[in-house]
């Protein structure tokens, strides 16, 4: 068991593994279950991930309110004209995060890592930055469990809960596991990893919720897309040996601080920034009006 990044990276020097490895045993643990039946399971979530990430660029898929739905074809098909400002691979992982957006909010199946509203990051920056160098599913289920005990230690030390600490809590939890993830896959250490999930925070500290009528769509679904960037921006920082100047775990105790500082209007209760905005109060009224 584990409750600090500076513990899991002590442990890490200690048997000489990665993350993964300490994670994957934890999980053998509290499930008392074997290596490969837990391998199993993330096998069959992986399946879930990958089915939310492409199905919305397959297939238009709207939102049940209508609100967001179709922008996942069109990032895809713009990636496709190869004359994007980033290039493919972060054009397919926006695509997909926004893909997965679209599924949730259209009452798809998704997996909520670390929540629905932040669904579309990890799977979009994991799946894609495996597909780069030919990645086994062997190896993105070990990113996998990384990203998982990365978000663990954010949930046990502050929140994942937009509600209690702003979408700094959720997209910012998911970038921070979507950047240790592909660290650990890319051949980096431990403490790279750790660097690349708190510079992903840090990039996203105060980040407030407020979803236009209240529905995880506006301005989520593309907060998601942007969460993939900041992961893949961080992943790569921490492999080039940029470290962040900021200790993980005190990273963790900041935003948990900041994100009890926000006022309520900025914690998805929908009264207070974009909600508020004429735009967003026109929504409001009108989906209101069709309920």
């Amino acid at each position: 068991m584990y409750n600090k990044a500076d513990e899991i990276l002590s442990q890490t020097k200690e048997l000489n593994c990665r993350i993964s490895d300490l994670v994957l045993q934890n999980e053998c643990k509290i499930k008392e279950s074997s290596e490969e039946e837990v391998r199993k399971q993330v096998r069959a979530i992986l399946q879930v991930m990958r089915d939310a990430a492409h199905s919305g660029i397959e297939t238009e898929t709207m939102s049940v309110s209508g609100l967001i739905g179709g922008n996942a074809v069109k990032a895809d098909n713009y990636r496709k004209t190869k004359k994007t400002v980033c290039g493919d691979v972060v054009n397919r992982a926006i695509a997909r995060a926004l893909s997965t957006s679209e599924v949730n909010a259209s009452m798809g199946r998704i997996v909520a890592m670390p929540t629905a509203g932040a669904s579309g990051i990890v799977p979009a920056a994991v799946i894609t930055a495996a597909e780069t160098i030919n990645a086994s599913d062997d190896d993105i289920i070990d990113a996998l469990f990384t990203a998982s005990g990365v978000g663990q230690l954010i949930k046990k030390n502050a929140t994942i809960s937009g509600a209690e600490g702003g979408c700094q809590a959720e997209c910012g939890a998911g970038a921070a596991m979507a950047a240790a993830a592909i660290v650990e896959l890319y051949g980096g250490t431990p403490e790279m990893a750790f660097d690349a999930a708190a510079i992903a925070i840090k990039s996203v500290l105060g980040l407030v919720c407020d979803p236009v009528a209240g529905l995880v769509e506006v301005p989520c679904s593309k907060r998601n897309a942007t969460g993939v960037v900041n992961a893949m921006a961080c992943a790569d920082m921490a492999l080039a040996g940029i470290k962040s100047a900021i200790p993980f775990d005190e990273v963790v105790d900041a935003m948990y601080k900041i994100g009890k500082a926000l006022p309520a209007a900025l914690r998805e209760t929908s009264m207070g920034g974009l909600a508020t905005t004429p735009t967003g109060e026109e929504v409001r009224c009108r989906l209101a009006c069709h309920r």
